[in-house]
């Protein structure tokens, strides 16, 4: 590959193959693609997104033989929040290609057009799920932990039906409201954007499902569809302690006899009111999202009111000095003015940032330090190459963080 592309201009690679915008007469054979190599709901999921006018055909890509398609992709508009601040963001799904075409680079090129795309939105980072290291290849890293499914022991009682029913279009700002109050509690958050939450409605690889008190929605969740009575309840988001415990009473119905396992959101609601039903045993396998950072010194300029802030509330601001944070390849110093943080100024390799009393953190690791759970103490701690100068002030600047991630697909 010679030339990178702009999102919609065909890029010819090796062999005679195209990559280019997918079009209307690509649909048949990319929903053929998908499901053939991931779910036959795929096909119906790509439809949505490539048929809503907030996403549509710019949102996806094709890589054609003639007039075959043997590779796909499409990235989806985000927005992460952490603390105050709003991230526009990328997500890249359904990603597929043909067997007969591995192994020629064809995903990677589908990942350059989607991290282009994403630059020409605006996007700061891309947030993913995928399959274990794989992703790491095109520069994501863990970062955010998904939470636990523990199996539910004994369903919250009740004596009368439990008042779930499918969501509607209309309950669509009931639910979000549901959402945004569950997910203030947490320091990162992925909310559904407007058009997910119509999608989410209409595909088929999982049910919103609302309880109603009166004529008000009270609480929502999703499922995943039964499998060997086995039911998934995720996004479980409550007005209160009854709401909680009929939601999954409810869900529990949907399969009698069978096991439920539903989603742990820590410091909620539903977490709460579910705490004696769950069976919160020890967990076997680390599982985390994906996260990209592009351009470090970008991220960092977004987050300057934050780390600002961070840093007055534990009364270590001082004026006249510059943070430094080594990427080890890179450094990136933020000035310290009497009334916020200034630009932050690139600069070239640093291999020991704490001489002046900075922090260096592996590029693999910044992800985790800015949004994952650890913050720079907990990193420190089990990485060699993430440490602080100052540790008091890069304490201040990157704590541990709660996060919650709503996405277009489950990722159990």
């Amino acid at each position: 590959m010679t030339a990178t592309p702009s999102s919609s201009a065909p890029l010819p690679l090796a062999g005679g193959l195209v990559l280019r915008q997918a079009q209307p007469a690509d649909l048949d054979q990319i929903g053929t693609l998908l499901a053939e190599r991931g779910d036959a709901a795929d096909a119906l999921d790509h439809r949505l997104v490539v048929a809503d006018p907030e996403a549509g055909w710019p949102a996806s890509a094709v890589v054609v033989d003639g007039d075959r398609v043997v590779s796909t992709a499409t990235l989806l508009d985000e927005e992460v929040r952490i603390g105050g601040i709003r991230l526009p963001a990328g997500q890249v799904e359904l990603v597929a290609t043909d067997r007969e075409y591995e192994g020629r680079g064809l995903v990677r090129a589908l990942m350059r057009w989607a991290h282009d795309r994403s630059a020409a939105r605006g996007h700061v980072i891309q947030v993913m799920i995928g399959i274990p290291y794989f992703y790491r290849l095109f520069g994501y890293e863990y970062a955010i932990d998904i939470p636990p499914a523990p199996t539910v022991r004994t369903p919250p009682p009740g004596g009368v039906t439990p008042a779930l029913r499918a969501a509607r279009p209309s309950d669509i700002p009931a639910m979000a409201a549901l959402q945004d109050m569950t997910q203030n509690r947490f320091d990162v958050a992925m909310p559904h954007s407007a058009a997910c939450w119509r999608w989410l409605l209409e595909h088929e690889a999982s049910t919103l499902w609302v309880v109603e008190r009166g004529d008000t929605v009270v609480a929502t969740g999703r499922t995943a569809p039964p499998d060997d009575d086995e039911v998934l309840l995720a996004e479980a988001a409550a007005l209160d302690d009854a709401a909680a415990r009929e939601l999954l009473r409810g869900v529990a119905a949907l399969v009698p006899g069978g096991r439920v396992r539903a989603v742990h959101r820590a410091g909620t609601v539903t977490a709460a009111a579910w705490q004696e039903s769950l069976d919160h045993g020890p967990r076997k396998q680390a599982e985390q999202y994906y996260i990209r950072i592009p351009d470090v010194a970008a991220l960092l300029d977004r987050l300057r009111p934050l780390l600002w802030q961070r840093l007055t509330a534990a009364g270590a601001e001082r004026a006249g000095r510059d943070v430094v944070i080594s990427t080890f390849g890179a450094h990136y110093r933020i000035p310290v003015h009497a009334d916020g943080l200034g630009a932050v100024v690139t600069g070239g390799a640093m291999q020991g940032p704490g001489a002046v009393g900075g922090a260096g953190v592996a590029p693999d690791h910044l992800p985790a330090l800015l949004f994952g759970p650890h913050g720079i103490e907990g990193l420190t701690r089990i990485r060699p190459d993430v440490y602080a100068g100052e540790q008091e002030l890069f304490q201040a600047l990157f704590p541990p963080l709660t996060a919650d991630v709503l996405s277009y697909y489950l990722p159990y």
